[in-house]
Order: C-alpha cells, then structure tokens, then sequence
C-alpha cells in the first residue's frame, strides 16, 4: 500500500508500491505501516509523552539495511529518526509521519577477552553489554539504568557507576561504524576519519547512524563493593553536606551519587519505605569489594538509617538496580541539568528544599559527584566539552497522568532555575527536555568551543542536515 511520509520540506510525499518493494527487496529486515502486524510491537520508546507514530518503520537487521534506509530517506526528502534503545527523554528516538530506521534488532555484543575489547551494535541496551562482558569479569562503564541504549548515551557522553575511576562511556570507544547522510558505511578511530571519531564521541547523532561501537574493556566483577543508603528526605540537607565532606577527600575509585525520591508500595522493596520520600545515597568502588566496603563505611553514617542495602553485590544487580522505577511507555518525563564548580550550603539548601516538594513521587532530584577520570581527558580532545565540574545536579521530572503535563514541566524549570543560581549555565545533552527547547537551551552551552569544530564537521559528513532529529547542530 502507497504511504503518505513527512518530508524534509514540510510538505508530505507519497511513497508508490513500487518504491516501497524496491526497498523491501534491499533489505534483511522489514518495513512496516502502521496496517502492518508487526508494527506496534516495534521497541517502546521510554518517555511515554513521546510514543511517535512514524508513517514507516525500517526495522533493520544489519548495517547494510540501514545504509538502505538511509539512501531511500535522502533519495525520497523524507524526515527520519533514528531508534538504538528508544530512552531519548527529549523524544528524539520518535518521529510523527515519518520515517523511523529501527536498530533494535541489532543487539549483538561480540566480546574479546584477549584484546579486552567489545564490539557493540548499535541496537544495544547496556543489559545487553553487562551480561556479555561480565561473563569474562570485564566492563565498560555504561548508564545508571541498564535499559538505556548504549548508542544514545555513548554519543552524548555517557554518566555511569564507574565516572570516576573510567570516566565517560564515550571515553572508551576505540572505533564506530557509521552510516553517514550520503549512506557511506565509513570508520571512524583514530587513524580512519579521526575528525569524526572526535565528532561521535560527544557530539550526538549529529553526523551518522553508528550501527557498531568497539569499547575498550576493564576487569572488575562479578560483584563490587556498593553502597545503597536511604534516609528521611526531612534530613537530605544535612546528608548531603556529610556526603560532600566525604566524596571530596575520596579516591577515584569511589563514584557517588545524591537520589531523592519516593519509593512505591512495591512488593519486591522492603516495606519500611514503602510511599516514603528519602534521599538515597549510592557509591560503587572499582577495586577489591571488602577494601571497598570498608572504604565507603561513612556514606552508611550520614543520619537516621531509614534502610540499609549496602553490601557485595553482583555488578549487573548494580547496574540494573534502577531499572524497575523506569518501564517503558508508561512514564511521562520531563528533565533538566545543571553543572555546578563547588556544592556550596546554598545549593545544598535549594537542592533540600525543592527535595522535599516534588510534584509526584517518582520526580528525582539527583547530586552527581563528579571529577576524577572524566576530567583527566581535556575539553578539546573529544566532543564532550564538560570536564571539569566537580557537580552535577539532575531534575528529572516523571509522572503519568497527561493532564499533569504542564504543572510538572513548569515544577522542573522552576527547580533548574534555582538550581542555576549556583550553577554554570551549562547543561548535560542526555537529560534535555522537550525536543523543542534543544535548539536553545543546552546545545551551546553543553559542547563549549567545540561547536564551531562540530559545525564543520557537519558539514562535511551531513551538509543538508538530513539527520536532524537530535540536538541538532546546523553545518557550517
């Protein structure tokens, strides 16, 4: 059946028969309608205010077939987007009317324990990498929820457990395989287009699809030591000047970080916090797990113990801890960031305050500790310009009820506003907001000097902006 797609320009094209079997006949992988059986059981994307509803769908199988898609965009104008693991919180893994080149179904993970090297499609989750290359006692560090796609946070930079001791997920990418705009399968490392290996490593979706990441690889598991300490969100304040007065004497090694929240009546949590606010305080040390424990002792010592996990724990139980307060499609998300120098008592007073009156019980206010390994690599020696913040502070805004939409949007801006009063102005790319405030409010203040670098890379590889369903940056 013909289809009717959104185009670059505006305007709608129709797609004849012919040209959609001539693209069937192209690829492994499928091409879906919305008539199609098969096409709402294309992966979910997690910010349910951003569901999409592409007129096509090319579910691809291989690199080939995304060169394909690719080729059939640019030849036909249509507007695509791009889905590797679907958790774009500003919904740029979504598109209405258009053209959605699925990865999904390309989640292998090829492990080489002699190399110590992985290589990654560009379809992954990070469950997918955490099972395989724990299964020889290695890591790469990746996300805080192990359902995250490893392509989205691996090109905005890539926060995990391990920041500090290994710095960013982009940090450890040794080689892409990329689908450029004019459907080129290029490399991109260090001797093999270096300019856009510099350009992936930071700079979004900008300048191809990458459909494989080789990571470098680091030994450590199966369990670590892990701290996990909640306390009454009435003492946050004061949890949180203990914990600055720890993590700024603590080794690399230690990585830590600051979560508000108010945890479900869930049955597989303990019933103590069950509907109860309180400021959970994480840390994982890279290293021995008794040495480890020993070492983070004073995270468990900040105030009134609401409930302790702490404890050897298994690496993927670490990773994946977060997963269950973030399903698919059913969350309603709307965050922000805010890079801070120094966590001075103001900031700890706004961030308390503001903790303690969240609009829904799932809404985050997080304190990232930073430092360490992520600022050893200099602002101009990849994409990702911000190294040297020794803070970082998320809102991450999440609710359900869509007529809320509005009251909980205005909450978060609200709370970044106070927030910034002690923050630099730059932001994270990976924890933007709606799509349409990219364009001003994070893309120039997250990537620095380096934009203009970017610009011309930009154009060099995408100079009719083709792929612009990102945090778009305009060729030069």
């Amino acid at each position: 059946m013909a289809a009717s797609v959104a185009t670059l320009a505006g305007a709608d094209a129709s797609i004849t028969d012919e040209a959609l079997d001539a693209l069937r006949g192209q690829l492994e992988g499928q091409v879906l309608q919305p008539s199609d059986p098969g096409y709402g059981d294309v992966r979910a994307t997690f910010n349910a205010m951003h569901d999409g509803k592409p007129a096509l769908i090319v579910s691809c199988s291989g690199t080939a077939d995304v060169a394909a898609a690719v080729s059939f965009a640019h030849e036909q104008g249509l507007a695509a987007a791009v889905r590797g693991g679907g958790h774009s919180i500003a919904g740029l893994s979504a598109i209405d009317g258009g053209l959605l080149i699925d990865l999904a179904p390309m989640n292998a993970v090829d492990v080489d324990p002699g190399t110590r090297r992985a290589r990654v499609e560009g379809g992954a989750i990070w469950a997918d990498v955490d099972s395989a290359t724990q299964e020889h006692g290695l890591v790469t560090p990746g996300g805080v929820v192990s359902d995250t796609g490893i392509a989205g946070l691996t090109l905005g930079g890539g926060y995990g457990w391990l920041r500090r001791k290994l710095g960013l997920s982009c940090d450890h990418v040794v080689e892409a395989e990329v689908v450029c705009a004019d459907g080129e399968v290029r490399t991109a490392s260090e001797e093999s287009n270096p300019d856009l290996y510099w350009a992936l490593r930071g700079g979004g979706g900008n300048f191809g699809i990458v459909t494989s990441f080789t990571f470098q690889l680091h030994q450590l598991g199966p369990e670590v030591a892990f701290a996990a300490v909640m306390y009454p969100i009435e003492e946050v304040g004061d949890v949180l000047r203990g914990w600055r007065e720890y993590v700024e004497q603590a080794p690399d090694e230690v990585t830590s970080t600051c979560v508000t929240i108010t945890f479900p009546a869930a049955p597989d949590l303990p019933e103590v916090v069950h509907n109860r606010a309180v400021a959970v305080i994480g840390g994982v040390y890279f290293g021995d797990v008794e040495e480890g424990l020993e070492l983070m002792q004073p995270l468990r010592e900040l105030g009134t113990v609401v409930f302790d996990m702490s404890g050897p724990t298994p690496y993927i139980g670490v990773q994946s801890g977060f997963d269950a307060l973030f399903p698919r499609a059913t969350l309603r998300a709307y965050w922000k960031s805010q890079y801070l120098e120094e966590l001075s008592d103001g900031a700890i007073d706004a961030i308390a305050s503001r903790a303690q009156d969240r609009p829904f019980p799932l809404t985050l206010v997080n304190t990232f500790h930073m430092g360490g390994a992520i600022a050893e690599v200099g602002e101009e020696d990849t994409a990702f310009a911000e190294r040297t913040p020794q803070y970082m502070v998320s809102i991450d805004g999440m609710w359900t009820d869509p007529a809320d939409d509005e009251a909980n949007v205005a909450w978060v801006r609200q709370t970044w506003d106070r927030v910034g009063e002690f923050g630099t102005g730059a932001v994270y790319l990976n924890f933007m907001g709606l799509a349409e405030e990219a364009p001003d409010a994070g893309v120039d203040s997250a990537l620095g000097w380096n934009l203009q670098r970017l610009a011309q890379i930009k154009a060099k590889y995408d100079p009719d902006n083709f792929f612009r369903v990102n945090n778009n940056i305009k060729p030069a």
